[in-house]
Order: C-alpha cells, then structure tokens, then sequence
C-alpha cells in the first residue's frame, strides 16, 4: 500500500536534440495541480486496488482507503498483509482499533524508515509514469486524471506486468 500524487506538467525520461543546441529547455506548464491517489497490489497475482483522494492524505483517508481494501481483499479465505511505509497517517490513532479488530486477517506490516525501494508500490508508480505521464503535456488535471485511470483499469485484473513488477525473489 502507498500513495502518490501525479503533477499536471509532465516529465521527460529522453528527447532527441539537434547536435547544435548545447543546452536544451524544456518549458512545463506552470501549474503545482495533482491528483493524488492511493494504490495497492496484491503480489501473488498482479491485481492493483486504487482509489482516488481529492484531498490530503491524512489518517481519515488512510482509514477509508483501508476499509475499501479490506473489503474486496477479504473475500477469500487468506489472511491479508498490507506492507505500508511510515507515514503518520499509516499509524494513526484514529484506526487502530479498527486494525486491531481485523488484525488475525487483514494485518498491516510497515517497512522500515526510508526504504521506499522495498515498497512494491512505489515501482508501480514509476511504471505508470514512464508508461502515461513522461514526454507529454496535459492541458488540464482532467486529462491526467484520464490517462492515469486508463492505465490502473488495465491493471484491475490480475496480470503479469505487475506481478513481475512487484515480485521478491
């Protein structure tokens, strides 16, 4: 489990330039606009959870997007271990009970500090970069919104791109 936030200008990754222009510019669109969203992959088969937060992360919208989590990732008779980084909303006093509850089948298990490159997620979110947002320019949040959700629907199902993408071994 982990979240994100997509900012309306784009990135680059490559881009061809003349050999006579020594020092390229590249002009973003001068906007801070993103969406946020929260995501999770189940490993064994690559399917992706992921729901959209309008506002700021914070332990009430942790909370809601762990509920939707536990509802559709308890369905089956398997015990659930989310892996969460440390944010403070992770922790937050405001659903401990409510983990605590569940805690014999939907478990969170947090990462140690500063080790994003251990979280699965955050490969998730460099791919849906890579793949949507580099080397293209959105006129408007929507269009971000847009091209991002198209991506995550192909990933609702199980499928091996994730799977691959998120494997420990």
């Amino acid at each position: 489990m982990d979240e994100v936030h997509f900012q309306q200008h784009g990135s680059r990754c490559r881009m061809w330039v003349p050999p006579e222009t020594k020092d390229p510019v590249l002009l973003h669109h001068p906007t801070r606009k993103s969406v946020g969203y929260f995501g999770a992959v189940r490993v064994r088969d690559g399917k992706f959870f992921f729901r959209r937060e309008t506002g700021k992360f914070n332990g009430v919208t942790c909370w809601q997007f762990l509920k939707a989590l536990h509802a559709v990732s308890t369905r089956a008779a398997r015990r659930v271990v989310v892996i969460a980084d440390n944010a403070k909303y992770h922790h937050a006093r405001l659903h401990w009970d409510w983990r605590q509850e569940r805690a014999e089948h939907f478990a969170l298990d947090f990462l140690p500090p500063y080790s994003p490159e251990l979280n699965p997620s955050e490969r998730v979110w460099k791919l849906t970069r890579r793949l949507c947002l580099h080397n293209r320019y959105f006129p408007q949040l929507d269009d971000v919104t847009a091209a991002v959700e198209t991506e995550f629907a192909n990933w609702t199902k199980p499928n091996n791109t994730l799977r691959r993408l998120c494997a420990i071994t």
